[in-house]
């Protein structure tokens, strides 16, 4: 090894060694153990997929978990095959479609209340450790759930129960609450470009 190799070599070990005290230190300073509430939401894809991937993760620790998802309303997708019949999860399909499908209003607002109503008893069950809400934030966007009432039965679930929610244009009340937002950013999409939804992958 040349001494220019030794250097940067050096340099490299030395920036490593910095690194690696300042994650030591926040991971030694995070104590605090509870339920978390993640919101995935953006205009990008994966928002769904990548609370399914921790769905995954969750079971492999043994937690029970229920899904419910607020628009969806085939029941033929590849994750429902996986998971619903795994003896942990519950899952629950109560969509009527999408709006432009449903084309009324009331009955959507129906929907979403009903959809609502069995989150509810999730929430207020200690023996599920993460519930996964998909594409929930259109029941907030559209005004068929008030924030507000919404909020207060999140906040007071079982202190270890982990909430992901899904959907674009989460509010900023709700991002405000949650502890990790990830923010999903269309670059391009198979869609635009005339392919059509593929199984395995958009179902």
């Amino acid at each position: 090894m040349s001494g220019f190799d030794e250097e940067r070599a050096a340099r490299h070990k030395a920036r490593m060694q910095r690194k690696k005290a300042l994650i030591d230190a926040h991971i030694q300073a995070a104590e605090e153990e509870r339920g978390l509430l993640l919101v995935n939401t953006g205009n990008g894809k994966g928002k769904s997929s990548a609370a399914f991937g921790v769905l995954a993760r969750a079971l492999g620790h043994g937690m029970n978990c229920a899904v419910i998802q607020f628009i969806k309303s085939r029941s033929d997708t590849g994750e429902e095959a996986f998971f619903r019949d795994h003896p942990r999860v519950q899952w629950h399909v109560m969509g009527d479609g999408f709006t432009w499908d449903t084309q009324n209003d009331e009955q959507d607002r129906k929907t979403a209340r009903a959809a609502w109503e069995q989150a509810c008893v999730y929430l207020r069950d200690e023996k599920i450790d993460l519930l996964v809400l998909d594409e929930f934030t259109y029941t907030l966007k559209y005004g068929w759930l008030a924030l507000d009432e919404v909020m207060q039965v999140i906040n007071e679930r079982p202190m270890m129960q982990h909430l992901i929610i899904t959907g674009r244009a989460a509010p900023d009340g709700l991002i405000a609450e949650a502890d990790t937002v990830t923010e999903m950013r269309l670059e391009k999409h198979a869609y635009a470009a005339g392919v059509k939804a593929m199984p395995g992958i958009e179902w």
